[in-house]
């Protein structure tokens, strides 16, 4: 059966009343917003249950949508105590809800089967086979990962009848959405609990074989510029994309009004209401990091990334030409305004200078490049004399535009509205009659109390002009008066005061059915809390048993094929091969089953349509045991007859997401690495030790990225086509403002991931898992000598076989560790603390 084509949604993001209002009244049809204390917004002030219930209220008698959204992983004390709230969430009447967490999904349609679940960006789905694998939990949509290009894209949508959505706007992470622990392994603020630090924002110097590379002003390795899809909008539409989404983090309301209009203007609904958006140069000047339209066209490794900002710099408008009697003269692409915002930047000498212009003359005849030149003068406080002719010149911020665009939202004459078909009837001794139709067909009447009498005095009977100033009186209403049929006799008269009452009965119909009517909760919290106990968790061995030391086996994940050169002899159960560029996996296999452990490949983190290759060739080697990275592997390789063990990247971090990934045959799982000490025995405790692999021991992976470094700063080329392949003869790290070093690897695909340089242990929690039933530890190598790595693996081993102390391995390791050990975010209870600000009112 073809799929029914509609027009795509604009999302829009919402904060507050303020940023809900901008975006009804410039276009949007749906909105998102933060369920409150459990959503991506960690570093903004939240809002209360009273707030979302005048949003709710707000949008929908304007007919925009709203999705809640709960885009973060939820721990598994948190199952329990979100079934105090949830009915209340499920209450408000929200469209829909927007879920990283396969567990809450669970959960949400356990108790509420018909509410709409979305499935954010957060959960990482870049192709079809992961849609295919979760479409038992019954979500409508799927928020595809920003990596996703225009042409695979085609090959998703060809390969679902869900529901579509993409961001087209906004700030770009730099790390797969889902997959970045920068922030967790920097200061325990964890991307996936909405507390991201921006890592990705810092300055890091390029370190190539051991030795800093000089990049000039380039110092932003990791910061793209924001995503702008403008010029894609119509290809999205004839892709068949259902919704268009705009980040807005931490923007101003500002921002969600000029962005909405552009965006709607450039779908073609309606004229945009702020001037200037259709060029996108209004948007720049309100916030931008230089646009770029992201991965929509595939990678570009020397566009993405600037390197030279990493906040915003404005809009980009011409550059210094001279300095002459205290005026600075500068080229501009657009009219420049006394009272906005100028900077100027000398990127060769990293020289910023910025100040608002006191006044602004137009100078005669055009520049070289063709645009118009301009004499500004600036206050005092301006060092124009350090600022050096060829200085690059951006506009950051303009008064005029502002109120501009917050008029769209605060003038009330410019709020949006739908237009009306009013027809008003009646005769003598009857009612009268008003009948509303709205621009979609709905109809809906009302009719008065009283009846309609003769008019004996003829100036109170009822008129034509006169009824329609009354039926047309629809300020706040959401509607505007656009055709009026009056079919009254003369010398009619009703009471106005009853008239008034008619067209609110009226319009309130009408409201009541463009409402969509709010799914009811089907099962109540208590029956959810003995679903979960007796049925949910039925695929876990959920017992615990304590294992001893020889029960434990201890397994090693290898990176490079050296590797594998001293292993032998030491007592390992399994080796799991994750090389850099997906070679020599057949040698190794044979190489580490001869040393007597079973042999496992790790799948790439992303699977993308293109990428299928991969897989098959982990099919054909049939090794031991397959770790699986993403949800599209698993759906791919379920039937194989292969033994499928989960990876931390699958992000399992309560019991619910644990059952389910079992019951898609994955035989063991790592827990996810957001997980302190004390939530990871929640888990075990309800999941069941035996299930699990901990990672003991490794460098901790933070970006994981589409963009590659090693191509970008490295070469010329924008991507493996003509890079020249540095990834396969240099050694690469970033080295952060704090002067710690982090590797990066390329995978087969060209995806990086740097690596926190100091590795995690996890050695004093051993004996504790243990006791929990847990028999698998994993150690992960990076780039050690095979000695060093023969020495860090004995040592674990003496651990877990009980002959060592987690004291004596750490401070051998603190010896063997290049830049010594920490015990990271696993021990810190303080890892996941509340960090939302606080409404100052």
């Amino acid at each position: 059966m073809p799929r029914s084509v509609r027009p795509p949604e604009l999302l829009a993001p919402v904060g507050d009343m303020e940023m809900c209002r901008a975006a009804i009244h410039n276009g949007a049809d749906a909105i998102y917003v933060g369920y409150p204390g459990v959503n991506a917004r960690g570093r903004t002030i939240d809002h209360d249950w009273d707030d979302l219930d005048t949003m709710v209220a707000l949008c929908h008698g304007y007919g925009v949508k709203v999705f809640l959204a709960m885009n973060v992983l939820i721990f598994e004390k948190e199952l329990r105590q979100l079934l105090e709230d949830l009915p209340r969430a499920l209450a408000l009447g929200v469209d829909a809800f927007i879920v990283q967490d396969l567990g809450l999904v669970r959960l949400l349609k356990f108790l509420c089967p018909e509410q709409t679940v979305h499935a954010s960006t957060q959960m990482t789905v870049t192709n079809h086979e992961a849609i295919s694998l979760t479409a038992d939990l019954d979500m409508a949509r799927y928020v595809l990962g920003r990596e996703v290009s225009l042409t695979e894209m085609e090959a998703i949508r060809n390969g679902t009848e869900k529901e579509l959505e993409v961001f087209v706007h906004g700030a770009l992470c730099v790390a797969y959405s889902g997959q970045c622990l920068t922030s967790e392994g920097f200061g325990g603020r964890s991307a996936n609990r909405g507390q991201c630090a921006q890592s990705c924002r810092m300055e890091y110097d390029l370190m190539v074989d051991g030795e800093r590379r000089d990049l000039g002003d380039k110092r932003y390795l990791v910061s793209p510029k924001d995503l702008c899809g403008l010029e894609d909008v119509s290809r999205l539409m004839e892709l068949g994309i259902d919704s268009f989404k705009i980040e807005g983090r931490l923007k101003s309301p500002q921002y969600v009004a000029s962005t909405v209009a552009a965006y709607k203007q450039a779908m073609g609904k309606e004229k945009g209401t702020a001037k200037g958006t259709t060029k996108g140069d209004d948007l720049a000047v309100l916030y931008s990091r230089g646009f770029f339209n992201g991965w929509l066209g595939g990678v570009n490794h020397q566009r993405l990334v600037d390197g030279r900002y990493g906040s915003h710099r404005g809009l980009e408008t011409g550059e210094v030409t001279g300095l002459k009697g205290g005026k600075l003269t500068v080229t501009s692409k657009r009219p420049l305004r006394a009272g906005e915002g100028m900077l100027f930047v000398d990127y060769a000498a990293s020289g910023v200078w910025g100040g608002r212009i006191f006044s602004a003359e137009s100078l005669p005849g055009k520049a070289a490049d063709g645009k118009d030149r301009w004499e500004l003068t600036f206050a005092k406080d301006l060092a124009l004399r350090e600022i050096p002719k060829g200085a690059i010149a951006y506009l950051n911020d303009s008064p005029a535009l502002e109120r501009e665009v917050r008029a769209t939202y605060t003038d009330k004459s410019r709020w949006k509205t739908s237009p009306l078909f009013v027809k008003m009837e009646g005769s003598l001794g009857k009612p009268l009659r008003m009948t509303i139709t709205d621009s979609e067909g709905r109809m809906a009447a009302a009719e008065s109390s009283s009846r309609l009498e003769v008019a004996y005095n003829p100036s109170a009977a009822l008129t034509f002009e006169a009824t329609r100033e009354e039926a047309g009186a629809l300020s706040g209403s959401g509607y505007r008066l656009q055709e009026f049929d009056f079919n009254l006799p003369e010398g009619l008269v009703l009471p106005y005061k009853e008239l008034r009452k008619v067209r609110q009965a009226a319009v309130a119909a009408l409201k009541a059915l463009r409402d969509t009517p709010t799914p009811k909760p089907s099962r109540s919290p208590e029956e959810a809390l003995l679903w979960i106990e007796e049925r949910a968790l039925q695929p876990l061995r959920n017992e615990i048993s304590p294992v001893s030391y020889s029960q434990a086996r201890l397994n090693l994940l290898v990176r490079e094929r050296s590797s594998l050169e001293t292993l032998e002899g030491l007592p390992l159960h399994t080796v799991y091969l994750d090389f850099e560029h997906g070679k020599d996996y057949r040698t190794s296999l044979e190489k580490v089953r001869a040393m007597g452990y079973a042999a496992g490949i790790a799948t790439t983190r992303i699977l993308k349509p293109s990428e299928y290759h991969n897989l098959k060739v982990i099919e054909a080697l049939a090794p031991d045991v397959v770790l699986v990275r993403n949800l599209g592997a698993l759906h791919y390789l379920r039937n194989s007859g292969l033994t499928l063990a989960g990876d931390f990247s699958l992000n399992v971090s309560n019991s619910l997401t644990a059952a389910y990934l079992v019951d898609k045959g994955l035989t063991s799982l790592c827990p996810s690495y957001d997980l302190n000490q004390w939530q990871l025995h929640d888990l075990l405790d309800a999941a069941g030790g035996g299930l699990f692999e901990v990672t003991v021991h490794q460098y901790l992976p933070s970006f994981h990225m589409e963009h590659c470094v090693f191509a970008a700063f490295l070469s010329q080329g924008s991507s493996f086509r003509d890079c020249g392949k540095p990834c396969e003869s240099h050694r690469v790290e970033l080295r952060d403002h704090t002067g710690a070093i982090h590797p990066l690897k390329a995978d087969q695909e060209c995806r990086n991931t740097m690596f926190n340089g100091k590795p995690q242990s996890a050695a004093k929690l051993v004996p504790g898992l243990l006791a929990k039933g847990v028999k698998r530890f994993r150690v992960e190598a990076l780039y050690e000598d095979p000695d060093t790595l023969r020495a860090k693996v004995s040592e674990y081993a003496r651990l877990i076989g009980g002959e060592a102390c987690a004291e004596d391995v750490l401070a051998r390791m603190g010896v063997v560790e290049k830049y010594g050990v920490m015990e990271g975010q696993i021990r810190n209870s303080t890892v996941h603390r509340d960090r939302k600000k606080t409404n100052p009112d």
